[in-house]
């Protein structure tokens, strides 16, 4: 490992895009017991793109809502608000990860549908454990491979070095930190804290591929590593690191998951990303 590499990669992470304002300004109020239908409504009526997008994804197939939703106040007594500032994130993350991914050999779109799909995943998993609604969990799961936007050109140039680690046992995540000193979910993880989200996030988004190395809001770190998986699965992310990723048995026990179950949620996932391919 490079110190000098190390560091060329933290400073990308410090240069990296701040979370679009919107998202950032509904984000902000979604823990509060207060907030009203109208100042939801007030931040993003100003943005006429982001309401268009947002109709067209309430009226798709996903949602199968019967009735014609014509405007965001309809969408948010359909849906609830939680669930509309889930869309808007969605839909402000489209731009900055709808790219291609060097190195994960993801080409444009992919890495976006992988995060789609574990986002669904990850919803579906929740509901088949019968957990109360966790908001963040859909939040998480959506980012939880940002940090390859970043680490995607180092992994490029250092890919036969990786490979060669990759040959001898290691995952490719592991692979990772051996030759550049860190992974995309520690980078991940860094983005997330530079743009002040809170503690859970931040930890499911950098033990994803590890959480039996959690120590704190671990549930929210196993069901982002089940469904991260299950988005594999399901063939959603095709790239260099869907054949090197292992799924661990130990979460699958702790959540209390069978196999049915996994062979369930991924038949159910794989149902919401076709639904909002034609959308998103």
């Amino acid at each position: 490992m490079n110190p000098q590499k190390l560091k060329q990669i933290m400073a990308k992470v410090k240069a990296f895009p701040a979370m679009p304002a919107t998202a950032t300004k509904l984000l902000a109020l979604i823990d509060d017991p207060e907030v009203s239908f109208s100042q939801i409504e007030e931040i993003i009526r100003y943005d006429p793109g982001l309401t268009a997008n947002i109709l067209k994804l309430t009226n798709s197939a996903y949602f199968g809502i019967p009735l014609k939703v014509s405007s965001v106040r309809q969408a948010m007594t359909l849906l609830g608000w939680k669930r509309l500032v889930q869309l808007v994130m969605t839909l402000c993350m489209s731009t900055l990860m709808n790219k291609p991914v060097p190195g994960y050999d993801l080409p444009q779109g992919e890495l976006w549908r992988h995060s789609i799909a574990v986002s669904i995943a990850a919803e579906n998993i929740v509901k088949m454990l019968g957990l109360p609604d966790v908001d963040e969990v859909f939040t998480a799961a959506l980012l939880h491979d940002v940090g390859k936007l970043i680490l995607g050109g180092f992994v490029k140039r250092d890919l036969e070095f990786i490979e060669d680690m990759v040959a001898k046992g290691f995952s490719f995540d592991v692979a990772e930190h051996i030759i550049l000193g860190t992974d995309h979910a520690e980078v991940g993880s860094r983005i997330l804290k530079q743009w002040s989200f809170p503690d859970e996030l931040i930890n499911a988004v950098g033990w994803h591929h590890n959480p039996e190395s959690c120590e704190n809001y671990c549930m929210l770190s196993d069901i982002v590593h089940i469904a991260n998986n299950l988005g594999q699965m399901i063939g959603a992310g095709r790239g260099r690191e869907e054949f090197h990723s292992e799924l661990s048995l130990k979460v699958i026990e702790n959540l209390g998951l069978k196999p049915v179950d996994l062979e369930d949620i991924a038949d159910r996932t794989l149902a919401g990303v076709n639904k909002l391919a034609d959308v998103l």
